[in-house]
């Protein structure tokens, strides 16, 4: 029997980061940054006000107060985006906007709202110091500085700060595209009528899911049946498209159950029990042209945990993160369980506490039973060592955090 371990360290080996590509900056937010941006220019490229106000020599106004107003000459006004090379000389301030480069001289801007709001002449009743509400040139970035790593994912503040830096196009680790395949005669698509004997296709619209919350692109098949022509074909069809193809169900040993008969003449796919619960039959390999394959079991419960424990950590390699793994916290069980002899078990649980009081975690319905409603009530997966067989009340065990 394969560990957990050594099935995580296959999945792992069959998957590579996808090629990069360099995109313009909205089609790279949710990606992870390929490259080190590097600052072309400083950033502010000059010295700016930081607020509206006027430009000043800081030592001029020193003594201003409320009751003894500075009086200054105003020689121009300043608007954000103007360039203009005016310099301020003995007893004079200019007019100037937020955002708009301080003319020579200046030091200091006195906001507005401490002035008597002046054109030809201003009185400032309040003293400022050299540099106060002044963005320095470069404070922000300096030209040559790395604005991001390579690793980065780019979300709203990378952008804003991408932008500012003059980047219009950013090479990037693009979305995975996982195709989802869930195999057998007896699912049928949420919404319709269900027969006796059939049941509803959870899997395929929870792993899309579950893949689109890492950050991939999901292209969802309908329900395949155990025919090995159907499931062949729907394979080889969405090789076109797939980065990493998923399957679950099929993997029985019944007379039905035709995945690894299916994949066997399409690519190399090894298939073994792996010392995992809920979960035992596994599969990964690769098909067609090198297209890596991860077949799961097609219970719903021991697909997401198979999903969680060997497909999130792939995608995510696939996608050019360096943390490929859930956080985890270590948390007392509220009451015990016996634990299956020789695998891993992941039990579902609900985590309350904090790092200073310590976390408890509530096994949600029975660890053996596998419950779709207790997997939607839990926000943790608590994990059991492969040489622990009974789980005892207050037992710490290391838990993996579902809800991020």
């Amino acid at each position: 029997m394969r560990s957990v371990q050594e099935h995580l360290a296959a999945c792992l080996s069959a998957v590579g980061p996808v090629p990069p590509l360099d995109v313009l900056l909205p089609d790279a937010v949710g990606c992870v940054l390929a490259e080190d941006v590097v600052a072309t220019s400083d950033l502010p490229v000059a010295d700016l006000a930081a607020t509206d106000g006027y430009a000043v020599r800081a030592a001029e106004v020193a003594v201003a107060t409320e009751r003894e107003p500075v009086k200054l000459r105003v020689l121009d006004e300043l608007k954000a985006g103007t360039v203009d090379p005016i310099r301020l000389v003995a007893g004079t301030a200019v007019r100037i906007a937020s955002g708009a480069p301080l003319p020579g001289a200046a030091d200091a801007v006195v906001p507005i709202e401490q002035t008597d709001f002046g054109h030809a002449e201003v009185a400032v009743r309040a003293a400022v110091g050299s540099g106060e509400n002044v963005r320095r040139q470069a404070e922000d970035l300096r030209a040559g500085e790395i604005v991001l790593p390579a690793g980065e994912r780019v979300g709203a503040r990378q952008v804003a700060l991408l932008a500012a830096a003059g980047r219009g196009r950013v090479g990037v680790h693009p979305r995975p595209r996982v195709v989802i395949v869930s195999v057998g005669d007896e699912l049928v698509e949420p919404g319709r009528p269900a027969s006796p004997g059939q049941v509803y296709d959870a899997n395929g619209h929870a792993l899309a899911t579950a893949v689109q919350d890492a950050g991939g692109a999901t292209f969802r098949v309908a329900a395949v049946p155990d025919g090995r022509r159907e499931l062949s074909e729907t394979l080889e069809d969405q090789l076109v498209r797939a980065d990493l193809i998923v399957t679950t169900g099929g993997l029985s040993y019944g007379a039905n159950d035709t995945v690894k008969e299916v994949l066997a003449p399409l690519g190399t796919v090894r298939f073994d029990a792996v010392a995992i619960w809920p979960g035992r039959q596994l599969g990964v390999g690769h098909i067609g042209d090198g297209t890596p394959i991860f077949s799961l079991p097609g219970d719903p419960v021991a697909a997401q945990v198979a999903y969680e424990a060997f497909v999130r950590p792939a995608l995510l390699s696939m996608a050019g993160y360096n943390n490929l793994y859930r956080d985890t916290v270590k948390a007392a069980v509220s009451r015990g369980w016996t634990s299956p002899p020789g695998r891993r078990e992941f039990v579902r649980v609900h985590l309350a506490g904090s790092p200073g009081e310590g976390y408890r975690a509530d096994p949600v319905g029975a660890p053996g039973k596998l419950l779709l409603s207790a997997l939607a009530r839990s926000n943790a997966l608590a994990v059991v060592p492969e040489d622990v067989t009974d789980v005892g009340q207050g037992h710490q065990l290391h838990c993996l955090l579902l809800d991020e």
